[in-house]
């Protein structure tokens, strides 16, 4: 799975990838949301989910602490990373922020 999820991150379109947990209800409020941004951005972002309880691993090595996390990649790198809900508009904010390239990297912990 990690050479795929590498492989995936690394495409020059924006990755929108979902750490989630099926027992997680916040997780589960968020699906609906998720799924029409993609159906809207279809051709401009894809969006990949991930439950942590089967790909732990993976949820290590990208440092999640908590679901749901979204993270946003383009070209390998991070450009964005939020813990917990988030509103329709405020991810559509963040995708047109990327889009124009105006994100701020994260700094390294």
């Amino acid at each position: 799975m990690i050479l795929d999820f590498e492989t995936l991150i690394s495409a020059n379109t924006l990755t929108l990838v979902d750490f989630h947990a099926t027992w997680c209800a916040p997780c589960r409020a968020m699906m609906p949301m998720l799924d029409e941004v993609q159906a809207e951005l279809s051709d401009r972002l894809h969006l990949e989910k991930i439950d942590v309880d089967e790909c732990t691993s993976l949820a290590v090595q990208q440092r999640v602490m908590g679901v749901p996390t979204l993270i946003l990649f383009r070209r390998g790198k991070e450009l964005w990373r939020h813990a917990g809900t988030l509103t329709k508009e405020g991810l559509l904010q963040v995708i047109r922020a990327a889009e124009q390239q105006t994100l701020t990297p994260p700094t390294q912990a």
